[in-house]
């Protein structure tokens, strides 16, 4: 059983600046996404740092809504919350397997997302692992947000930005599209 197994955890990391995280919940599942916010705002509380909440109706709005804020929002970090219990169809495959990818996705832009989104067999396992006191996966979670964020800091430059250029950066004024005239 998994919750019998020690772990090696790293260490808090610390920040000379403060850290503003926004926690991204879907509260399918009211009373295990509680228990995962409950266990998040602890660990970035005892970070330092800040946090806000929103919630979206389902796992795979999470992703959406990280990737819209961070367009329109300065969050340092994400935590993405929610549960996705098995059921009788195929429904839950493509619900794991989809916030999963959209989260790693916008990971690979250069956010900073802990992803503590549950994909489990039964209500039972999820209450476990959401449980503050027990394994703490809402905790884990707003930990490797934490963990990223203090990686981008370090490597971090101001003159060369994270991820995808705009399309718009790319036009040329005069351009068609562009808003101005066409030659």
């Amino acid at each position: 059983m998994a919750g019998a197994e020690q772990h090696y955890i790293l260490p808090r990391p610390s920040f000379d600046k403060p850290v503003k995280l926004l926690i991204v919940v879907a509260p399918y599942y009211k009373d295990i996404a509680d228990d995962l916010v409950a266990g998040a705002k602890a660990e970035i509380e005892a970070a330092g740092a800040s946090w806000d909440l929103i919630e979206v109706p389902g796992a795979l709005e999470v992703p959406t809504a990280v990737s819209m804020s961070d367009r329109l929002s300065n969050f340092d970090g994400y935590v993405a919350l929610g549960c996705v219990i098995r059921g009788e169809t195929t429904h839950y495959d493509t619900v794991c397997n989809d916030s999963s990818r959209g989260l790693a996705l916008l990971g690979l832009q250069g956010l900073a997302i802990g992803n503590g989104i549950l994909t489990v067999e039964n209500r039972a396992q999820a209450e476990v692992r959401a449980d503050p006191e027990g394994q703490n996966k809402g905790g884990g979670a707003a930990a490797a947000a934490l963990h990223l964020v203090a990686l981008r800091r370090k490597w971090g430059r101001s003159d060369k930005p994270v991820g995808f250029k705009p399309w718009e950066e790319f036009k040329i004024a005069g351009e068609p599209g562009d808003g101005g005239p066409a030659a």
